[in-house]
């Protein structure tokens, strides 16, 4: 199969990229800058250049396409408008889908378990919170199904970790060196899902060959780690104390990743696993995190 594949150079999208070309499946990747299609040429994928903002560059990759694999996301971070990145993301959805409308190919999107309602255990099944701007997209995509695309939405939770991870777990080291103490918010009992980036790969591998159209996939293999024991490995990691915090301090510790810290997202894939045959095999998120490669460069590790 010839897959077009968006964010081919990101954290995940070079995972899912290494995971279709090993497949047997021939790989063309998005690409914005000559670095970019240089990453993709080294990985032996093709290279097709544009962005996410240039409709007609995705119109055009997917035109080419025997199926399509959406991971690009613009990374959410202080500097960063998440309002407007979602409204991109629905915009490029929208274009990819009318290129695919009656064709009966293969489209997956990238949506997020945070959709889901919080303090008990979501299913594939759960109805999502619409109120979430992330939402949208998912809607969005699915909507194609009754359009003659086989359309699915594999849902990642907040942490996607591994060698190399630039998301929130990172990020979270990365304050707790700085301010020489790794928290938590009340009791630290809320819970975060978790898959490794190499077992999300092949998700978004057998979404493309295998599941139906409409489907809403979990990414999760850990269910919901508690919050306390993700800052539990990183105090120990870097010799910091370990503390809880109130509601109200989070914000002036955390900043813009406060409202993520507090965030109670249990998970259930038991579906994903029974539909698609997935079985993470690669490390849970505590055990990623005591191999110590994610406190490599920080000065103070314990």
């Amino acid at each position: 199969m010839r897959v077009f594949v968006t964010g081919a150079t990101g954290f995940l999208g070079s995972a899912v990229v290494r995971e279709l070309i090993d497949a047997g499946h021939e790989v063309v990747g998005l690409a914005r800058s000559d670095q970019a299609a240089a990453s993709l040429k080294a990985a032996g994928a093709g290279v097709h250049r544009g962005s996410l903002d240039d409709l007609d560059s995705l119109r055009g990759g997917v035109t080419a396409a025997d199926g399509v694999v959406h991971t690009a996301f613009t990374n959410i971070s202080a500097s960063t408008d998440f309002a407007a990145s979602c409204r991109a993301d629905v915009r490029a959805i929208e274009a990819m889908g009318e290129a695919l409308e009656g064709s009966g190919r293969s489209f997956v999107v990238t949506s997020v378990t945070a959709l889901l309602p919080p303090g008990r255990l979501g299913t594939e099944d759960t109805p999502v919170l619409e109120a979430q701007p992330r939402a949208a997209s998912e809607e969005r995509a699915l909507s194609f199904a009754a359009r003659g695309v086989r359309v699915s939405a594999v849902r990642l939770p907040p942490s996607v970790h591994g060698h190399g991870d630039r998301g929130f777990v990172p990020d979270l080291i990365g304050i707790a060196h700085a301010r020489g103490v790794s928290a938590y918010v009340g009791d630290g009992s809320n819970r975060w899902p978790a898959v490794h980036r190499f077992d999300a790969a092949e998700l978004f591998r057998l979404a493309l060959e295998h599941a139906p159209a409409g489907a809403r996939l979990h990414a999760a293999d850990d269910e919901g780690v508690p919050f306390r024991d993700i800052a539990g490995v990183v105090g120990r990691h870097l010799g910091i104390p370990v503390t809880a915090l109130s509601p109200e301090e989070a914000d002036g510790h955390f900043a813009w990743l406060a409202r993520f810290t507090s965030l109670d997202n249990p998970v259930s894939s038991e579906l994903t696993r029974k539909r698609l045959g997935w079985h993470p095999v690669r490390p849970a998120l505590i055990p990623d995190l005591e191999e110590g490669h994610y406190f490599a460069g920080h000065s103070g590790q314990a």
